[in-house]
């Protein structure tokens, strides 16, 4: 069977690289420009199962990030899974030293490969990932169940498709690397923000902490919640531009002053999009999170679901906390004070849909 896949795929090879290629280029994440590269070898090889595992520098021990095929059962894989392949393990060694992909015929005679017979892999194929640099960032690997001797078009493929991969990770890899960098800066320019604004202490992660389970209650992507998170980093950055006078004001603002403090959002959105890494979404949180649900907020009267779904949630979030925090001008409200607000202004300020699925998110933590 095996041997009837792999002619089957050797006509092939270079369209397949040609076709991984294109996935691979296109690719948002990481795992997404992996998975197509495990499928061809479960596909295309006597391989049934295959994994990429991420080096993470903090804990050197490797991160699955995307499989396919059978994968091995029970308790020790599991672990795999979850926290990665631990560095005492041989394999660890040998791919760090490795310049070629290491094959095990029979994992059993394999000094390099114990531990694996313990999973009922018999039989793997571990290829070191390296960035341009030559930096080790990932390992791919492959697995049988039974002890096979890997033929000349298997090596040909899985060595076409590490290749392809080593180019792919270290694009990927430098890209999550920047995104890491920009999650650090604009988290950062959240607190320096929160700290000018007089605002208690924590409100940015706390707020942002509830966007996200929010955000995920609803279904956003991964990609989705970050631009959330980044919006949320900067929802007030507009506000470096409000003097002190109207910003620590400590009772209701005059017309005057409240309308140049509501500039603070236009005023946001001219900065943050200066920011030529920021998503579009992220950018709808800093300048939508003052829209009200009937197009009574500002700074253009959007409504109803012309106000981007980031902002919605955001905007619910943002007041649960601002009430439920001291000020210098008021008491913390409770729970159930500011539950009964947002139900108040649900269908006026706030989505209704986004509203009640705070609501029981919060109910639940009140539950538990």
């Amino acid at each position: 069977m095996s041997a009837l896949r792999v002619q089957e795929a050797s006509p092939t090879a270079h369209d397949l690289s040609l076709h991984l290629t294109r996935l691979g280029l296109t690719a948002s994440d990481l795992g997404g420009a992996m998975q197509p590269v495990l499928d061809a070898l479960v596909s295309r090889t006597a391989a049934v199962g295959a994994g990429y595992f991420q080096l993470r520098d903090t804990t050197l021990t490797y991160h699955a990030r995307a499989a396919s095929g059978d994968m091995p059962q029970g308790p020790m894989m599991e672990a795999l899974l979850a926290h990665g392949l631990p560095p005492e393990l041989p394999l660890m060694g040998a791919l760090r030293s490795a310049d070629h992909v290491l094959y095990f015929e029979d994992t059993r005679a394999a000094p390099d490969a114990a531990g694996f017979p313990d999973l009922g892999v018999m039989a793997l194929t571990a290829a070191p990932v390296r960035d341009a640099g030559g930096r080790l960032v990932g390992a791919l690997l492959s697995h049988v169940f039974a002890p096979h001797p890997w033929s000349p078009e298997e090596r040909r493929l899985i060595s076409t498709v590490t290749g392809l991969l080593t180019l792919l990770a270290a694009r990927l890899d430098a890209e999550e690397r920047e995104r890491a960098a920009h999650e650090s800066a604009l988290r950062a320019l959240g607190l320096m923000l929160e700290a000018r604004d007089a605002e208690t202490q924590g409100h940015t992660d706390r707020v942002t902490a509830l966007a996200l389970r929010l955000g995920q209650a609803l279904g956003l992507s991964d990609a989705e919640l970050r631009d959330l998170r980044w919006g949320a980093y900067l929802h007030d950055i507009g506000k470096v531009g409000i003097p002190d006078a109207i910003l620590h004001h400590p009772g209701a603002l005059d017309a005057p002053a409240r309308a140049r403090m509501q500039e603070h959002v236009a005023e946001g959105g001219r900065l943050a999009g200066q920011l030529s890494f920021l998503p579009r979404a992220a950018l709808d949180v800093v300048m939508g999170h003052h829209e009200h649900w009937n197009g009574g907020g500002y700074p253009h009267g959007l409504a109803g679901e012309a106000i981007p779904l980031h902002a919605r949630i955001f905007a619910a979030c943002d007041v649960y906390d601002a009430l439920t925090s001291e000020r210098p001008y008021k008491r913390a409200w409770t729970h159930a004070e500011a539950a009964a607000e947002l139900t108040r202004g649900s269908g006026t300020h706030f989505d209704p849909a986004v509203v009640s699925a705070l609501l029981r998110l919060l109910e639940e933590d009140g539950a538990a």
